[in-house]
């Protein structure tokens, strides 16, 4: 390790330089989007920029060779996953590094310590910062860009963190899928079932009242989620901030709703790829960044369209309904994906390996896996 040090990130200099090494590292990837600056920022920023931190600490540092910095990483304490995944287990994530055995070697011992001193006994990660940001290593699906809201990493990372004695414990996957052709039949008929129940309404979210539906859709989530592996309750501040952040790529036909006996049980969210848009920006809205985007988000058209969240309330999860109002939501928002949007390709995701009922969804509409994530862990 001759040569390396490591420093905690503390000043906005410091913050600065962390969320710059990613420009830097996947220069020569076809496949990077490179995020907003202003986002990637924000999330690193504290409570002012972040409410994960009302809940939430963490501590970041860079890892130095002289004067170059070469590798960067956080490590995080949630009270949320405290109490709903294990009472000391730890997190680390926003890892990136040159391929280097000794920096991601040293970035994750330091990310380690400050986990035991913390009293955690277990690490996992990568999160980048939480399960409702970035989860999971990219370890399959190198080959296209990222979706919205995806991560993407350098195919070297899966090696350092396996001879660090990390192991594999959760694989999360985006299915893919065309959209610019019916369903199958059968699934066809079970849209066609859908709309012969009168108990069974989808609508389209209502903008207008936004931080309401915003509320129910949070309401929803937290019932129908609640069981899912690495699961932490979105808080109210969350969905609000969320909210405000997704509000200008809402499109009410891309939301939907689904009442039965005139309650709403659950809904589905999809978003336009937006990565499509702020691809050629390099990340920055300023100067002229912010006028481009806001003219391409007037009527967004884009090649694909994904799925990030879906959810009905687990009083309804095994019942014939739900199948129904599933298969009628991701119908009704693929017909106006296409006439709207212009998009031919899905993809649904992520999808835990484990769960069977999302898995037989994507199954049905001919979908199939694209890329996998993998969230490790080892013992401290």
């Amino acid at each position: 390790m001759t040569g390396l040090t490591i420093q905690p990130v503390e000043t906005a200099a410091d913050r600065e330089r962390f969320i710059d090494l990613p420009y830097r590292l996947y220069a020569n990837d076809p496949n990077f989007v490179p995020p907003l600056r202003s986002e990637a920022l924000a999330l690193i920023s504290g409570i002012k920029g972040n409410p994960w931190f009302e809940h939430g600490r963490s501590q970041m540092w860079l890892a130095w060779r002289g004067s170059e910095i070469v590798g960067r990483i956080s490590a995080q304490v949630d009270t949320l996953v405290l109490k709903h995944v294990g009472p000391t287990t730890g997190h680390w994530g926003l890892f990136e590094c040159i391929d280097d055995v000794d920096v991601a070697n040293l970035l994750l011992e330091t990310a380690e310590d400050w986990l035991r001193g913390e009293g955690m006994t277990v690490a996992q990660g990568p999160f980048s910062i939480s399960i409702w940001d970035e989860p999971g290593l990219l370890v399959e699906g190198f080959d296209t860009p990222p979706t919205v809201m995806m991560g993407h990493h350098l195919p070297y990372y899966v090696r350092h963190i396996e001879a660090r004695g990390y192991a594999g414990i959760k694989d999360l996957h985006t299915w893919g899928l065309r959209i610019d052709r019916p369903f199958p039949e059968i699934v066809q008929r079970i849209v066609a079932a859908s709309e012969r129940n009168t108990k069974l309404k989808t609508r389209k979210v209502d903008k207008a009242r936004f931080a309401e539906e915003a509320a129910l859709i949070l309401d929803i989530l937290n019932d129908a989620w609640s069981t899912n592996w690495g699961f932490v309750p979105l808080t109210p501040a969350e969905v609000a901030f969320v909210g405000k952040k997704l509000k200008p790529i809402v499109f009410e036909d891309l939301i939907r709703i689904a009442e039965y006996e005139g309650v709403a049980v659950g809904f589905l969210i999809a978003l336009p790829d937006i990565n499509e848009l702020t691809r050629d920006l390099g990340g920055r809205l300023f100067p002229f960044g912010w006028a481009k985007l806001l003219w391409r988000l007037r009527a967004p058209k884009v090649r694909r369209i994904r799925v990030p969240l879906m959810g009905i309330r687990k009083s309804l999860q095994g019942h014939r309904v739900a199948s129904l109002m599933a298969f009628q939501m991701i119908e009704y928002i693929r017909r106006d994906a296409i006439v709207h949007y212009g998009a031919t390709e899905g993809e649904i995701g992520w999808i835990l390996d484990d769960n069977g009922p999302m898995r037989s969804i994507a199954d049905a509409i001919e979908s199939k896996v694209t890329r996998t994530y993998r969230v490790f862990e080892r013992a401290l």
